[in-house]
């Protein structure tokens, strides 16, 4: 049987350990550093704004739509297909109007610029600075609490200092993730906030896998081994699992990335981050974080 990985492979992971935390320090540093002074463009579920759902007859020109929007001053406007390609969502952020004047503006625009085709408006919403603040703290509490969550239960499985390394992995994980969306300014909304924890989970289930080897082979070792060998031996042989699981997983969220509509884009371009990030820190930064305290105790 063809296998891309073998079973018995030996590479020295733990011996790269130091270029593996330097890489990942600098990758958080400058993941902070973006953070802070260029920080996130938060979308309507967060900033605050007005979202109006059209249905077209016909697929429209978005260009023309946004020509048209912009001439009402409205602010920040985004406009995308959502669902098929004659619905139309678009999200007016920090706008001050009331929301039906809102509403019959943007209709009065739609019946000016389509007169030939006709729709009809499903859904007209308006979250506000306050609501979209408190937004903010619950998300940022949920990613807390399941840390948490996440923490006491490897401890209750493990021990506390493998809990200490997955964690510390997770964190890593979450802050280059949340990194490159402030460097490419792909806007953070609700969906972003559930796909952050759906690569912590993922990351998690990998790092998982590696614990359990190495409890395994703790329990199997009938002499004297260095634990930084059986760490090593730990990751080698479930090197082929890690590897082979993210590339199938990669592969299905890459296909919503390319195939998937407006809205799906940017969840999927998150999970793609967080697969790649999440598998890296599951060979080479977890097990290692778990080596480094467990050696100064």
């Amino acid at each position: 049987m063809f296998e891309i990985i073998k079973p018995d492979t030996k590479i020295d992971f733990m011996g790269k350990s130091k270029l593996f935390f330097l890489i990942s320090g600098l990758a958080v540093l400058l993941s902070l550093i973006l953070i802070f002074t260029k920080g996130f463009n938060f979308g309507i579920d967060f900033a605050g704004g007005t979202v109006v759902q059209v249905k077209f007859e016909k697929a429209p020109k978005l260009e023309v739509l946004r020509s048209n929007i912009k001439k009402l001053n409205l602010g920040d406007v985004v406009i995308q297909n959502f669902g098929d390609d004659r619905e139309v969502l678009i999200r007016i952020e920090k706008s001050n109007k009331d929301l039906n004047m809102v509403a019959n503006d943007v209709k009065k625009v739609l019946a000016e610029s389509f007169k030939d085709n006709k729709f009809q408006i499903d859904r007209v919403e308006q979250v506000g600075p306050q609501v979209g603040s408190e937004l903010k703290k619950k998300a940022t509490l949920a990613v807390i609490y399941a840390l948490i969550g996440i923490l006491i239960y490897v401890t209750v499985r493990f021990e506390f200092i493998f809990s200490v390394g997955a964690v510390l992995a997770l964190f890593h994980d979450v802050i280059i993730t949340l990194g490159v969306f402030s460097f490419t300014g792909k806007e953070i909304n609700l969906p972003i906030v559930a796909a952050v924890l759906t690569i912590v989970g993922y990351s998690l289930n990998d790092t998982i896998v590696v614990y359990d080897r190495i409890r395994e082979r703790i329990k199997a070792s009938t002499g004297k081994i260095m634990f930084l060998k059986l760490i090593n031996r730990s990751i080698n042989e479930t090197l082929s699992r890690t590897i082979l699981t993210s590339f199938t997983t990669f592969l299905a969220v890459l296909a919503l990335y390319i195939f998937g509509s407006e809205v799906i884009r940017n969840f999927a371009f998150s999970l793609l981050v967080g697969i790649i990030v999440g598998t890296y820190s599951s060979i080479g930064i977890a097990s290692s974080l778990v080596y480094m305290i467990k050696k100064d105790r």
